[in-house]
């Protein structure tokens, strides 16, 4: 078998011979007349009235030689048969392909459609020319891409190889465009906010530091879709607001969780975390059946069923039930020493870190579809608080024991906001590095008064999860290392 090297060398060899000829190797225009889909749809008709038609494609597999050559080409619509085969297509047309073109080239036919004896639709082909020549062979069509790495190096060649993987795109499309209608239709207004910032926050997470040179200003890439920046819009008076775009966290890799994502947050004034609920359920049961087909999903050796009641599990209950610990009243000794027992890792020693670590312990064994309630307040530092205990007006989707999603009763008040940054603050310069940064410019907003509000984030992780892959295989071009 030829080495990488000796048909790159071979591919040269024509592209050279072809401009040597006068031809074009890379083309700037197109004369197609229909796309390869258009041609199914058509096909009886356009082959009854014995129509000629130009298509333009790749290459993806050729076969035969000498009088009669069958090849597929693909345009990102359809794939399609041709045939070279003389005399009917010409000496000229079969001269130029099998001189000329190899797997993986784009070129552009002429013909004529017919229905060969074995019942495939194809077309005669009665003329041929390179839109563009390939100087490196396609993947193994039968094996495609085995080398994890390499997939995601060479994307490309991953999602033209493997249907499946590009159907799991178009249906991640499908996906962002089933909650943008949703949440138009529930008269949500769509809008941009910094994804650059001076203090990071609407979430616990480390972020990407980097720095503004015009203003000479160390800044941070956002790690969420514009909390903070949403609910001064519920102050200027919006009454929902909603935006879909990108989330930066420098922390660790997993089935779970990338660096570089998309999120969705909105935002509803006049609402409380209860009227969260109802959207939310609303909103992932449209998504499971316009986008999926199903509302019962098996991933992460875990099955639910979004049609199913949502159960309200609270936080302290869950971790007692689990775990015999009662967090309103052990230790950190004591939580510590639950953690070593169920031989559970943490990071960090403060009282937040440890609880969320244990409740992260109990979240693996819920199946769902169930909604995290009352959360202790230092694990929600903007969201209200409830009438009683020391608990959090916060909700958690809770799917295949992971959090897909989080939502609140924000938090309007200005002096109890302020105290809670400054816990914040606290646990920052203690080392805590996922501890949110105060924003005491928001405090100011609050202080001219922010009305009752709801706000909801969610993300790609929930795709993911239906989808039951890895959040790295839903990313078009994840993140690689250089060669």
């Amino acid at each position: 078998m030829a080495s990488i090297e000796e048909l790159r060398a071979e591919r040269l060899k024509k592209l050279q011979a072809l401009e040597q000829s006068g031809k074009s190797a890379f083309s700037s225009v197109s004369n197609r007349t229909y796309e390869l889909i258009e041609i199914i749809r058509k096909f009886k008709k356009l082959e009854e009235e014995k129509a000629q038609v130009i298509v333009d494609g790749r290459v993806m597999s050729s076969r035969g030689q000498g009088a009669l050559i069958f090849a597929d080409l693909y345009d990102g619509t359809a794939k399609l048969q041709i045939v070279i085969k003389l005399p009917e297509s010409g000496e000229e047309a079969h001269s130029f392909y099998t001189n000329f073109v190899d797997t993986g080239d784009f070129i552009e036919v002429t013909g004529t459609l017919f229905t060969t004896k074995s019942g495939q639709e194809s077309i005669l082909v009665s003329d041929v020319s390179m839109l563009s020549k390939a100087l490196l062979p396609l993947p193994d069509k039968y094996h495609g891409l085995q080398d994890e790495e390499l997939r995601m190096r060479e994307r490309y060649l991953d999602i033209l190889t493997n249907p499946e993987l590009r159907e799991l795109f178009e249906k991640k499309s499908k996906f962002w465009d089933v909650v943008r209608t949703f949440l138009k239709e529930k008269k949500f207004l769509e809008v941009d906010t910094p994804t650059l910032e001076v203090t990071t926050g609407g979430a616990e997470a480390r972020p990407f530091a980097t720095h503004h040179n015009d203003f000479d200003l160390n800044v941070f890439m956002r790690i969420s879709v514009g909390e903070l920046w949403q609910k001064r819009l519920m102050a200027a008076g919006f009454p929902r607001t909603f935006e879909i775009g990108r989330v930066y966290r420098n922390e660790g890799s997993s089935g779970e969780h990338v660096q570089e994502f998309t999120n969705c947050e909105f935002y509803m004034a006049y609402a409380d975390y209860e009227n969260g609920m109802t959207l939310v359920q609303e909103l992932y049961r449209r998504i499971a059946t316009e986008v999926f087909g199903t509302t019962t999903f098996t991933t992460r050796d875990h099955t639910f069923n979004l049609a199913d009641e949502w159960k309200k599990i609270n936080y302290t209950d869950e971790i007692l039930r689990q775990t015999n610990i009662d967090i309103g009243k052990a230790t950190d000794e004591e939580i510590k020493d639950k953690l070593q027992e169920l031989k559970v890792k943490y990071d960090g020693a403060n009282h937040e870190r440890l609880i969320d670590t244990l409740w992260k312990y109990c979240r693996k064994n819920i199946s769902g579809p169930a909604f995290l309630i009352n959360p202790p307040l230092i694990i929600a530092p903007l969201a209200k608080k409830n009438k009683e205990g020391d608990t959090a007006q916060q909700f958690q989707v809770i799917l295949a024991g992971s959090e897909i999603g989080k939502g609140y009763s924000e938090l309007n008040d200005p002096v109890d906001q302020r105290a809670r940054f400054e816990i914040q603050q606290k646990l920052l310069a203690e080392g805590d590095e996922e501890a949110m940064m105060a924003d005491y410019e928001f405090v100011d907003m609050l202080e001219h008064g922010m009305p009752p509000t709801c706000g909801f984030g969610f993300g790609e992780r929930l795709f993911a999860f239906l989808a039951d892959k890895p959040i790295r295989e839903i990313h078009l071009f994840p993140l690689v290392k250089p060669k």
